[in-house]
C-alpha cells in the first residue's frame, strides 16, 4: 500500500510546485517584457539498497520561454521595444551586469536612466546619467540625444550616450530569481551593433492568459486526483489491518 501512497504523494506534491510556477506567469501577463518560465514532469526511481521498488514524480525547469510578447505603442519618449531578436543591459540588484527586454525607461531624480522596476539600464561605459532636458531622443541604435534644457535651441541636440544592447544566444542564457537573463557562463556579453530599437512602443509579456487559466484548471485537477489516489490507499491500508487483526 505505501508505494501507491508514496506514488500519490509525490505527485501531489510537485502539481502544487507546477501550479505557483504557473501562478507566477499568469500574475506577470501584463508585465513589460516578461518571458513565461517552463516546466514539466518526469518519473524516476528512487535509488538505494535492493532494486528500485518505489517511483516518485518530478517536477522540472527546462527553461524559458523567449518567445516575443506583443508590441504596444505608447508614444512616450522613454519607452522603447527591441526589435526582433537582442537584450538590453541592466545593474541587477546583485551589482552584477543582466539583460531584459523590458524597455519601459524612467528617469530618476538624480537623473539616472532606469527600467520600470528601477534597475540602472547600462551603457558602453557604465550607467547612462541624463542631464535636465528639454527634449530626449532614443536612436535605433540605441543613442541617446537630447536638447539641454534652457538651451534656447530646440534643433541643436547633444549625444550622451548608448544603451548597451546585446544579441546573444539563447540558449546560453538562463532566467534566475530576480527575473532577469544572465548568461550561464557568468560572464558578462560584448555588445553587439545589429540589434535595434524603436522608440515610442513596448513589448509587453509573452504569457497567454487562456492558456496559463486552462493549465491551472488541469493542475488543479491533477491534484484532486492524486490526493483521492492517497485517501483510497489509507483506506485499503486501514481495511488491510483489520482483516489481519480479524486472522
Amino acid at each position: 500500500m505505501d508505494r501507491s501512497l508514496y506514488i500519490a504523494m509525490s505527485g501531489a506534491k510537485q502539481s502544487l510546485l507546477a501550479q505557483n510556477s504557473n501562478a507566477n506567469n499568469l500574475a506577470n501577463a501584463q508585465t513589460t517584457g516578461f518571458k513565461s518560465d517552463l516546466e514539466w514532469f518526469r518519473s524516476r526511481p528512487v535509488e538505494g539498497a535492493g532494486y528500485p521498488t518505489r517511483v516518485y514524480a518530478m517536477i522540472e525547469k527546462p527553461g524559458t520561454d523567449f518567445s516575443h510578447g506583443p508590441i504596444q505603442t505608447t508614444g512616450r519618449d522613454l519607452d522603447v521595444a527591441i526589435n526582433n531578436d537582442g537584450l538590453i543591459a541592466v545593474q541587477g540588484d546583485d551589482g552584477k551586469e543582466a539583460y531584459t527586454r523590458a524597455g519601459d525607461l524612467r528617469l530618476s531624480p538624480e537623473g539616472v536612466l532606469k527600467t520600470g522596476s528601477g534597475l540602472q539600464v547600462l551603457g558602453q561605459d557604465g550607467p547612462i546619467i541624463i542631464p535636465p532636458a528639454e527634449k530626449l531622443t532614443i536612436g535605433n541604435d540605441g543613442t541617446i540625444s537630447m536638447i539641454p534644457l534652457g538651451s534656447g535651441n530646440a534643433t541643436t541636440q547633444v549625444e550622451i550616450g548608448r544603451i548597451k544592447l546585446v544579441k546573444p544566444e539563447m540558449k546560453d542564457m538562463e532566467k534566475l530569481g530576480d527575473g532577469l537573463l544572465h548568461p550561464k557562463s557568468g560572464v558578462p556579453l560584448a555588445a553587439d551593433i545589429t540589434v535595434s530599437l524603436t522608440q515610442g512602443v513596448l513589448e509587453g509579456s509573452n504569457v497567454n492568459p487562456i492558456t496559463a487559466m486552462v493549465e491551472m484548471i488541469n493542475l488543479a485537477r491533477n491534484f484532486e486526483l492524486q490526493t483521492k489516489v492517497m485517501k483510497s490507499a489509507d483506506e485499503n491500508s486501514a481495511a488491510g489491518a483489520k482483516l489481519m487483526q480479524m486472522g
